[in-house]
């Protein structure tokens, strides 16, 4: 190692430090790999870690075995493949935030003459486009309020029509369709709405008004959704009498690491007012470094594909990278964008109310993830489990072979993370690893989890953990599976134990354990995500099976097919000379005559 740093290139770079078993201790950019790395250490009289470098670092050092580095053209493209390998690697040593979310916008195209708001979450193609938000929460609300209290045009097709609909005799629109009002009297209502997204005081009381009508009218129901409307909308914003005067845009980042955990509060200011807010916890931890939570959570934020950024962005503490980042995406959206931490002024009291609210939410009780936490202590895990992805595989016989992977976050079911896999390998470890594999490979585009469970044994666990090793990404790992009773799980008689097998050993807990029944929730929704895929692919490959034996093919050359083109998919899209290949030209003609017939 010490001959590496020794002969680093004077180039802007990314280099990754591992300790003696090959673990990723920690990332970090450099504009001079030669001068940033040499910094860690003293060279005289002895080759050992630099004193006046932060207990984190010293840490990290003291464990420290290998150093490995990437050139780049720039420190802009440091920067950046830092972040990613972060989140992509989740090393010991650098902290990882989990606030990766893509929050939604409400904007309108008034290319048009008679526009319609809606919901994104990426930049839409348009000159006159205006985006309003982020909301992190009620954003969906806002949106249905507007169309509940103003009568726009309410469905994208009510203007193909060319006649008014049901929408214009209950009074929710005013018939654009058929020219029952012109564009400049629809502009003026699209004004009022505009003010109503940011001041909305007025929709919120026309809605109160609607609920009351409702409930005294026995319509309860309808009420209650018109309750859940208000109240999505109403906690949307923090109560705050904080206004500037000239109306400006600004986006407040402040965040705090607390005895327990560590918390983000974002703010977001339009047109002068305090519109809509977030916040998200991360696990706390002795390595926190503020440079780095504010680089990563400014990042992470300002993605690409973000509709708005704001000019100037406020950060409740200065940062050592802000000058950096602020380059960064400033280059990224292709405008002057300013990262200040302000000392006085206005600005000042939007950085002190965002701290407040970090003071606040640290103080509250852990009203959720209280099991993860008990879990994390049982298997001595490296983090909080807030994010799980559980793996099953399911076949019969080793037909319709498949995976399934479901996604467990901050205490609910994360359905649209879930994936289905349709896997090639003959046997179930083979099957395993091809599941997980093709996982890995996506976590450059969908970062690592907190932790994976799998349904099996050691065998399972080590698999898991040699495929992650390779791929040089941190990540916790247990698996389930029941205990062997005559060499075999009796997995429906219930006269078996669920085991766990840990990086510790084996750990047997009580049937009545909360912590065993969180773990097996979580294996049970992969199974029945499994199986289901299983028996719909299984269902559709029998009505395979059957029409060809009707047509003559029997089970023998059946398996020959399967054999060579492992799925009844692949078979379908060969060619009549693949096909021709593996059995002969009549066979081969009456697959693709099967296919044009469906």
């Amino acid at each position: 190692m010490k001959e590496t740093i020794q002969n680093l290139p004077d180039s802007p770079g990314v280099y990754q430090y591992f300790d003696k078993t090959g673990k990723l201790l920690y990332v970090g950019k450099a504009k001079s790999l030669k001068n940033r790395v040499k910094s860690y250490w003293r060279f005289t009289p002895l080759f050992r870690p630099n004193p006046d470098q932060s207990s984190r670092i010293l840490m990290m050092l003291s464990e420290a075995q290998k150093v490995e580095y990437i050139i780049v053209e720039s420190e802009e493209d440091a920067l950046i493949l830092e972040n990613s390998l972060i989140k992509q690697l989740k090393p010991k040593f650098n902290i990882l935030l989990r606030d990766d979310k893509t929050y939604p916008y409400i904007y309108i195209d008034e290319s048009v003459d008679y526009p319609r708001f809606e919901i994104t979450r990426k930049v839409v193609k348009g000159k006159e486009i205006t985006y309003y938000g982020p909301f992190p929460t009620g954003g969906r609300a806002l949106l249905d309020a507007i169309y509940e209290v103003y009568p726009l045009v309410q469905k994208k097709s009510c203007l193909k029509e060319g006649k008014v609909c049901l929408f214009y005799q209950i009074k929710k629109c005013l018939g654009p369709c058929e020219g029952k009002i012109t564009p400049e009297e629809y502009a003026k209502i699209i004004g009022e709405v505009k003010s109503s997204i940011t001041k909305r005081k007025k929709l919120l009381n026309v809605l109160g008004d609607k609920m009351t009508n409702l409930a005294i009218n026995e319509r309860f129901e309808e009420a209650a959704k018109m309750r859940d409307m208000i109240q999505s909308i109403s906690t949307l914003t923090l109560t705050s009498n904080i206004d500037i005067a000239d109306r400006v845009d600004l986006d407040i980042f402040a965040i705090k690491n607390g005895d327990e955990r560590g918390v983000i509060v974002k703010l977001f200011m339009r047109e002068g007012k305090v519109i809509s807010s977030s916040h998200s916890y991360f696990r706390h931890t002795h390595i926190y470094d503020e440079n780095e939570a504010y680089k990563q959570a400014l990042l992470e934020f300002y993605g690409v594909d973000v509709p708005h950024v704001s000019k100037q962005i406020l950060t409740a503490h200065p940062f050592e990278d802000a000058e950096q980042v602020e380059h960064t995406l400033s280059k990224r959206f292709g405008q002057r964008i300013e990262i200040i931490t302000p000392q006085r002024g206005p600005k000042k009291k939007l950085i002190e109310l965002a701290l407040q609210n970090c003071d606040e939410l640290l103080r509250k009780p852990k009203e959720k993830n209280i099991i993860e936490q008990k879990v994390a202590d049982l298997l001595d895990l490296s983090t909080i489990p807030y994010r799980i992805e559980t793996f099953d595989n399911s076949h019969m016989m080793g037909a319709a072979t498949v995976g399934g992977m479901v996604v467990w976050d901050e205490g609910i079911w994360d359905k649209s993370s879930y994936r289905r896999y349709e896997l090639h390998a003959k046997d179930e470890y083979g099957q395993m690893k091809e599941l997980l594999s093709r996982r890995i490979e996506k976590f450059a585009e969908e970062p690592a989890p907190d932790l994976w469970i799998l349904d099996g044994g050691q065998a399972n666990l080590n698999l898991a953990k040699k495929l992650l090793h390779e791929a040089g990404v941190n990540l916790d790992v247990i698996a389930i599976a029941k205990e062997k009773l005559d060499a075999k799980a009796h997995r429906a008689k219930g006269s078996s134990k669920d085991l766990l097998y840990t990086d510790g050993g084996v750990i047997e807990l009580k049937p009545t354990d909360e912590r065993l029944h969180w773990i097996q929730r979580q294996r049970d929704e992969a199974h029945r995500y499994a199986i289901t895929y299983h028996q719909n692919k299984k269902r559709k490959e029998d009505i395979q099976v059957s029409f060809l034996n009707q047509k003559g093919i029997g089970k023998a050359t059946l398996k020959k097919l399967i054999d060579y083109f492992g799925t009844f998919d692949s078979i379908q899209n060969a060619s009549l000379e693949e096909l021709t290949r593996v059995t002969n030209e009549k066979i081969a003609k009456i697959i693709l005559n099967q296919k044009e017939e469906q």
